[in-house]
């Protein structure tokens, strides 16, 4: 389970700036997948991101009950002077996985694609090869809940469906919240959906109302 309370967002420039989020409230159960849709700007991907632990709220709180990724797509959190292999030693090390690195190091490149480039610094990448290292690092872990960002957007179509199959196969043994503008990937795979609008966060049960809020929403 996943609680947000009463959560508060915006990012302060030279002129200042309006809340992102305003007031977020909501209760995510165990084994739910959630698909969180709104227009371009609403604050999908900072909602994500406080969910994820890589950003704080200005104002209330994001409790977990559960493991939770880091958002899978943003390709953010990587030391760009390190290279992909030692990127993934490190997060191997913080999340106890000492261990298994040799394994987990292989399931990465593996799922990963992106070639000599596995040796190269972070900060020599592509966002789409950022993406996919993100993606296979993500995988690579056992969470309760997997964060995407436009995850499934991401490379060519056979890398693209092979990141939609890891999502399936995810299914049943984790939840996922999701951001896409595939629609047809939320109702596939979430069952419920939260709709973002001006800053306010509303709850639907059935992925399908959410979505349809969201059309109608666009004709105001």
């Amino acid at each position: 389970m996943i609680e947000v309370r009463d959560v508060y967002k915006r990012y302060h420039g030279p002129f200042g700036g309006d809340w992102v989020l305003k007031g977020v409230d909501f209760t995510i159960p165990k084994n739910t997948s959630v698909g969180i849709v709104g227009r371009n700007g609403a604050g999908k991907s900072t909602l994500l991101r406080l969910i994820g632990g890589m950003d704080a709220p200005d104002k209330g709180k994001i409790t977990h009950h559960c493991r939770v990724s880091w958002p899978i797509g943003l390709g953010g959190g990587f030391q760009g002077s390190m290279t992909g292999r030692q990127n993934v030693k490190f997060v191997a090390r913080i999340h106890g996985g000492n261990s298994r690195i040799p394994e987990l190091i292989q399931k990465v490149q593996d799922f990963a694609e992106i070639g000599k480039a596995f040796d190269q610094p972070v900060k020599t990448y592509s966002s789409g090869m950022r993406s996919r290292l993100a993606f296979g690092l993500s995988l690579a872990f056992d969470f309760d809940v997997y964060l995407s960002d436009e995850a499934t957007a991401v490379g060519d179509k056979a890398f693209k469906e092979k990141a939609t199959k890891a999502f399936h196969d995810r299914v049943g043994q984790a939840s996922i919240i999701m951001v896409s503008h595939q629609e047809g990937m939320l109702k596939d795979l979430c069952q419920a959906g939260v709709l973002l609008e001006k800053g306010n966060a509303t709850w639907f049960d059935n992925i399908h109302d959410a979505i349809k809020q969201y059309h109608e929403s666009l004709g105001k």
